[in-house]
């Protein structure tokens, strides 16, 4: 990235996501942070901490963060991710956290906002783990054309991380604050549950990163 480029990322306010935006708010001229909202059960807890996560940085290229709405509860009905089931425990694999189209439907909305404001990149943060059909490079390739086509303007999306552990995001992101990054699927209160997968994945991760965590969980 160069420092004349402005770009926008997509945040969660996970370890990823934040890591990404601190790297790419050093190197770009002017960086937009995106948060889509799709009603899930987590969120109101995720966007305290992505805020404060910001507020941390106190870094004068990226923008206010931009919050759109996208709710989904029509269509995933009574999915967990909608706070009427049990989130996948600790010892569940990844595929137990898939939610269907969910780079697709945060994408769509970004890319328009990028189009609108003439912003020429938009980046992701997806783990060379992922095993979602909507992580896959073959994927973000078809998918950049067919929103450059249907937008008339030309979106390079980037994902820098696609190749990458999480214990190697940590590693790189080691001296942002990680400990205000948020990635749970069942806070209590604004705390880490501790026993959900991706609170087990997030302890995992800086284990074999070598790097304290300091995240406070509600269950050790």
């Amino acid at each position: 990235m160069t420092r004349n480029l402005r770009a926008a990322v997509l945040v969660s306010g996970g370890l990823d996501s934040d890591v990404l935006l601190a790297q790419m708010g050093e190197s770009c001229r002017e960086l937009t942070p995106i948060y889509v909202r799709q009603g899930l059960r987590w969120e109101a807890v995720e966007l305290y901490w992505l805020r404060r996560f910001l507020a941390a940085l106190k870094n004068p290229r990226i923008q206010s963060l931009k919050i759109f709405s996208l709710p989904m509860k029509d269509v995933y009905g009574r999915h967990w991710s909608m706070g009427h089931q049990a989130v996948p425990g600790a010892r569940t694999r990844d595929e137990a956290v898939f939610l269907p189209g969910r780079n697709l439907l945060l994408t769509v909305k970004a890319a328009v906002f990028c189009a609108l404001q003439r912003i020429p990149v938009l980046a992701l943060a997806p783990l060379g783990g992922n095993p979602f059909p909507d992580a896959t490079p073959a994927f973000f390739k078809a998918w950049q054309k067919t929103l450059s086509d249907a937008l008339a303007w030309n979106i390079q999306m980037s994902t820098p991380f696609r190749a990458l552990e999480k214990q190697a995001v940590i590693r790189a992101g080691r001296r942002f604050p990680l400990w205000l990054s948020f990635s749970c699927l069942a806070p209590r209160g604004r705390l880490h549950c501790g026993r959900c997968n991706k609170c087990a994945e997030r302890r995992q991760a800086f284990q074999k990163a070598g790097v304290e965590d300091k995240t406070v969980y509600a269950k050790k």
